[in-house]
């Protein structure tokens, strides 16, 4: 087999199996098209200070996580924390950050010690590993640990 099916966390693992798995159960923030265009996903809006240190994304109305909890702006910050420790774009990313926080319970400001164009190229990535949101709780797993289960995300499918 590809990957062994305990294999659940697409964060912890770069097989393709779990990747595709977690398209189904988990959401980005920023999704690519067929021409690599990066688009909003699970964010409704995203602006650049004009110096390009500050980015603030603003969530979607109506995010929910599969147990019906909202998705919060905390629950893409402890996602992007832990998928940045184990993706090699994400390290790059997270190098740059000087400080992320939450604005409000949708919105939330990265802001960075240099300018860096990839910012949203790296989180709408569509390869190992994909910076998928995931609830906070889950989130705050060492990323050198499978996240508990049941896994749960804002996806179309849940995880039973």
């Amino acid at each position: 087999p590809h990957a062994d099916l305990k294999n659940t966390d697409p964060i912890w693992t770069t097989a393709y199996i779990t990747r595709n798995n977690g398209y189904m159960i988990y959401d980005t923030l920023f999704a690519m098209d067929e021409t690599f265009n990066v688009h909003l996903q699970m964010a409704g809006a995203h602006s650049v200070s004009d110096d390009g240190l500050v980015h603030t994304i603003t969530l979607r109305d109506g995010l929910k996580w599969h147990d019906g909890s909202p998705v919060t702006s905390a629950d893409c910050i402890a996602s992007i924390n832990r998928w940045g420790k184990r993706d090699g774009m994400g390290q790059q990313l997270l190098a740059v950050v000087d400080t992320m926080f939450t604005v409000d319970n949708k919105t939330f400001e990265i802001t960075l010690t240099e300018p860096w164009g990839l910012l949203t190229t790296a989180l709408g990535k569509m390869s190992s590993n994909v910076p998928f949101m995931m609830p906070a709780e889950k989130a705050y797993t060492d990323p050198f640990l499978q996240v508990p289960m049941p896994l749960i995300g804002s996806g179309p499918y849940k995880f039973v």
